[in-house]
């Protein structure tokens, strides 16, 4: 065998590949039912719910991805995502379900695209059990019944990892560039993390093409460099625009776009104050509800992020080191091989990254699930084909199995409230059986008991994390949500994703009877709290200081400026040190009867003189 032949992944016959498809349509058909289950539901997340809402009313504001219908700043984060929901906002109307949409669609799309990826390097059956595996997903679920951007990301980068292993088998320079750009297209959505895949992808395709490694190299080198300038273009453009002619760029203190993006949104979220953190520190009352579980090497493992996607990491972690060692005789090209790096290398990353940020919200583990669900899919396949059928793979199952129900059942009677009283012992007792038919003596049956240890483990591991989906469904949850959360943690995320604008769209009326002909429904101390008055009514509400409250936009002169022009007269702030609300406190009347963190002022024209 020359050194650039493939190791082709296990075969099927064509009459079993109709099976397969079906399993697979059956499985992307629940995995859409779950994620669609409720979807006109209101709790969204309202910043971004504000944003597609402005985006949708202008076609200026779609294009620079305004956060408020003046088009007066951008949102903090590139707006790719957002463009989508905008598209489908404007087609069906501003309501909750029109902006779910496309998260369901790219979820399914995810699904399928993941079973053909892990199918082509590793067979139907790895592809159809990682396409199972994502789809009970409890931070996948979650996710994809929100309106948050990593649902596009992920999606485009399944995509992407589906090029790559197609070039893997075929060599093929444009399969590499077509990676490249749906991973820039990946950036749009969710900037600097869709690159955090990029060493997996250089790394599987390098060890595994064709080719000699200068021609690997080059051809990585051009993918890269697409990959750059697709991801670059639209922060290009925007930067031409003379800046009279566009939003202020959120998250920058220069008005620059590649500062919002490698510095607020990418290498200042190491070490340095979050966004979040410092709209915490705004005297918001906001500071209870925006904390983040502190970094620590078992930071994904535990509470809510550990509830929400870890459940099968460590099994994942396991299997790929077992993967990798089971087949290092094996030819540079094998498929099976190739496989493990490529989502081991995906896994591995993220998980490093995820660890040391300084802020995480739990459906960034969303992004581990394609790589989780690949790994298990592939090792699960390799174990259970005819020549593996050894007393080493079962050991290993065994082990990963008993690890992993001995985790699950740690992770529920150490952080999960109201959690079925079945569950833990229905997973223990499946995960016994497991373990035993794994490691039961050899003879002639061995390979009937292979396999039915093989099936048992993975209904053992997959039982936690498919009844936490359910549950997210059950009571109509949603990205920000985990499941068997506590009351209290549910109800302070129903209190700020659906309480406070509930009560705002209650207040619009009188809030337009004391705008006095203004055009603007009034400005607010951070973009953040503007938010739901934009979701609430449509209408301007100016944002002061952007999503944290610490851009110099609007400066004080614009502000004296744009009161006495009668833009607006009403103001929300909190007792501040900037000296633009400290401005607003001495010159407009304090409104009585307003909230211990948000203080109302009335500012007419002659304030300013």
């Amino acid at each position: 065998m020359t050194v650039n032949s493939v190791t082709a992944a296990p075969g099927v016959r064509e009459g079993s590949r109709r099976l397969y498809r079906g399993a697979l349509l059956l499985t992307a058909g629940l995995a859409g039912l779950s994620y669609a289950w409720g979807w006109n539901r209101d709790p969204l997340e309202p910043y971004y719910e504000a944003s597609v809402r402005s985006m949708s009313m202008s076609w200026h504001d779609f294009v620079f991805g305004a956060f408020d219908p003046a088009g007066t700043v951008s949102l903090d984060k590139l707006p790719g995502a957002f463009w989508i929901q905008a598209l489908a906002v404007r087609c069906f109307g501003f309501h909750p379900w029109a902006m779910v949409l496309p998260q369901v669609l790219e979820g399914v799309v995810t699904v399928v695209v993941l079973y053909r990826a892990v199918e082509r390097l590793a067979g139907p059956v790895a592809g159809l059990l990682a396409a199972f595996v994502l789809a009970l997903s409890p931070a996948t679920v979650a996710l994809n019944r929100g309106n948050i951007s990593d649902s596009l990301m992920i999606m485009l980068l399944v995509l992407a990892a589906d090029g790559i292993s197609n070039a893997i088998v075929t060599g093929s320079q444009l399969r590499l560039a077509a990676a490249g750009v749906l991973v820039g297209l990946a950036f749009q959505a969710k900037m600097i993390e869709a690159w955090l895949v990029l060493p997996a992808f250089a790394i599987a395709y390098w060890s595994s093409g064709p080719g000699t490694a200068r021609h690997r190299v080059r051809q990585l080198v051009i993918a890269g460099a697409v990959t750059g300038i697709v991801s670059l273009s639209w922060m290009t453009f925007v930067m031409v625009v003379p800046s009279s002619h566009r939003p202020y760029v959120d998250g920058s203190h220069d008005n620059s776009t590649y500062s919002q993006v490698f510095v607020y949104n990418g290498f200042g979220r190491f070490g340095d104050q979050t966004p979040l953190q410092v709209l915490a520190a705004q005297n918001l009352g906001l500071k209870s509800l925006l904390t983040s579980p502190a970094v620590a090497p078992n930071r994904l493992l535990r509470g809510s992020l550990g509830l929400d996607g870890a459940w099968l990491i460590p099994a994942a972690a396991v299997l790929t080191g077992w993967g990798v060692l089971s087949r290092r005789r094996a030819p540079r090209r094998d498929r099976l091989l190739a496989c493990f790096v490529l989502w081991g290398g995906w896994l591995v990353t993220l998980a490093l990254v995820f660890s040391v940020t300084t802020t995480i919200n739990s459906y960034y583990l969303a992004a581990l699930s394609p790589a989780i669900a690949a790994l298990l899919g592939c090792a699960v396949a390799g174990m259970g084909a005819p020549e593996r059928s050894g007393i080493v793979p079962g050991i290993t199952w065994a082990i990963v199995v008993a690890g992993t129900v001995a985790y699950g059942a740690w992770l529920l009677a150490a952080t999960g409230s109201n959690v079925p009283q079945w569950l833990i012992p229905a997973v223990v007792v499946i995960g016994v059986a497991a373990i035993g038919l794994a490691i039961y003596p050899t003879g002639r049956r061995r390979r009937a008991l292979s396999l039915s240890a093989l099936v048992a483990g993975m209904v053992a591991v997959s039982l936690g994390p498919a009844v936490a989906s359910a549950e997210l469904v059950a009571h109509n949850e949603g990205a920000f949500d985990t499941p068997f959360e506590s009351a209290t943690a549910r109800s302070d995320i129903d209190a700020l994703n659906v309480q406070i604008p509930a009560q705002v769209k209650l207040g619009i009326p009188q809030l337009e009877g004391i705008t006095r002909g203004a055009p603007y429904l009034l400005a607010t101390q951070t973009a953040a709290v503007a938010s739901v008055f934009i979701d609430a009514s449509g209408r301007e509400a100016f944002p002061i200081g952007g999503f944290d409250g610490s851009i110099p936009s609007p400066t004080l002169r614009q502000l004296e400026a744009d009161i006495g022009a009668g833009k607006f007269h009403l103001v929300l702030a909190a007792t501040s040190t900037d000296p633009r609300l400290q401005w607003i406190a001495a010159h407009c009347l304090h409104l009585p009867n307003t909230t211990a963190e948000l203080h109302a002022y009335y500012c007419t024209r002659t304030a300013t003189g």
